[in-house]
């Protein structure tokens, strides 16, 4: 029977550079892994860590692939040429494991070079995310091709959520039984309640008026444009702290820009923290503030919920994707319908679904004492079901069955 000995994790984003949810993911899988077996991360950028079972090797960008061509196309272009020279590099690992199209081809080179089984985990689908055509042009069926081929050739397929699952099944040709669904996790022990309120003078937040919250970068996926269309519906006396940074095109930055200068007008206590902050103090923010918000129209997961939910923050959140095998309604939170048309991710009437995100908003305001019970709740469902040292297990048996298989 073949042993599985190590594993390797490829990956665009490992700390210190991370921006989304996939980097977290993969930052404290890797972490939770090493603790039952070798593990190397090959990732973006410049990094060089070894701790014995963990090892991370990062990966520049190549000159070449910004040269004379469109600059829309250049995070495309960039992520095949990484993906080739990550796979063709000297492996000696019993089977790789990706995450997000940056890295699938690179797993799926890896799995025909070196003929070790191939793994990815979808932490969101290029179709379901036609608006990347602002960012990437016509880099964006370059990013689709690279994502269809790999999934439709791994040895298994992670799913973050169920409803994530049934979106691999209907987009792609892949075999029911090849689709696995494990969930992301979250370290209650990082994440948890603080009484710490420095953070919040230290940003402009009035610490002796509730806030209601949004962590995420500006992208149409997020739908924070949406809560800034709220703002102007939400009760005046509850601050809204917007902690939000890199926008995925100069376009929807300076619609943010704009939406956020027309509410602020004459309303105070809008605040937008136009910088991704380091988690210590994102965690502070989650700590502090009355409710959280994550007005997603798509999110296949949703792990900042999670984090929320983990600090003792009730949640309002979007019933989309993944968030209600997280977000239980009347128990962790309050879950608000996009209304979405249908075959898309825009909601038919975007007024409608700003206003229910106020209305939702607004009643958990009124209740402090609904709030507490959703907070505790939320860090105990944390607690009991979302462990990472679960998943790290969940996810060490799929490996080992794949290649005591191969």
């Amino acid at each position: 029977m073949a042993e599985l000995n190590k594993v390797a994790l490829f990956s665009k984003e490992y700390p210190p550079t991370i921006y989304g949810g996939a980097g977290v993911h993969v930052e404290y899988l890797s972490r939770a892994l090493a603790r039952l077996i070798k593990v190397e991360v090959r990732a973006f950028g410049d990094q060089r860590i070894d701790t014995g079972p963990l090892t991370v090797k990062g990966y520049e960008q190549w000159d070449e692939t910004a040269r004379n061509t469109d600059p829309r196309y250049v995070g495309a272009v960039d992520a095949l040429a990484r993906s080739i020279v990550m796979a063709k590099d000297r492996l000696d690992a019993d089977l790789v494991h990706c995450h997000t199209w940056y890295t699938d081809m690179a797993g799926l080179l890896a799995k025909k070079l070196w003929g070790v089984p191939f793994v990815l985990t979808i932490h969101s689908l290029e179709p379901l995310r036609p608006w990347k055509v602002e960012q990437l042009g016509n880099g964006y069926h370059l990013s689709a091709w690279m994502e269809r081929i790999s999934i439709e050739a791994a040895d298994a397929v992670i799913a973050v959520s169920r409803e994530t699952r049934d979106d691999v099944l209907r987009l792609f040709d892949v075999a029911p039984e090849k689709v696995h669904v494990i969930h992301n996790g979250i370290d209650p022990e990082e994440y948890q309640p603080s009484a710490d309120r420095n953070i919040l003078v230290k940003h402009g937040i009035d610490p002796d008026r509730p806030y209601v919250l949004f962590v995420g970068r500006i992208t149409r996926q997020k739908g924070i444009i949406h809560l800034v269309n709220a703002i102007p519906e939400i009760d005046p006396d509850l601050q809204v702290v917007l902690c939000a940074g890199a926008p995925d095109t100069p376009e929807i930055g300076q619609e943010m820009r704009e939406g956020v200068a027309k509410v602020a007008e004459g309303r105070p206590g809008v605040i937008w923290i136009r910088e991704m902050l380091p988690r210590a103090e994102t965690i502070k923010l989650y700590a502090q503030a009355a409710i959280f918000c994550c007005p997603s129209v798509y999110e296949p997961f949703g792990i900042i919920n999670l984090e929320a939910m983990a600090c003792e923050t009730a949640v309002v959140a979007s019933a989309v994707g993944g968030i209600p095998e997280v977000v239980v309604p009347g128990e962790t939170g309050v879950l608000v319908d996009v209304g979405l048309q249908p075959g898309t991710f825009e909601p038919a009437d975007p007024a409608a679904f700003s206003a229910r995100l106020a209305s939702a908003i607004n009643e958990l305001a009124r209740d402090p004492e609904r709030r507490e019970r959703l907070g505790k709740n939320g860090r105990r469902r944390v607690v009991e079901h979302f462990s990472w040292d679960a998943i790290a297990h969940t996810t060490l048996d799929l490996y080992r069955s794949l290649v005591e298989r191969e």
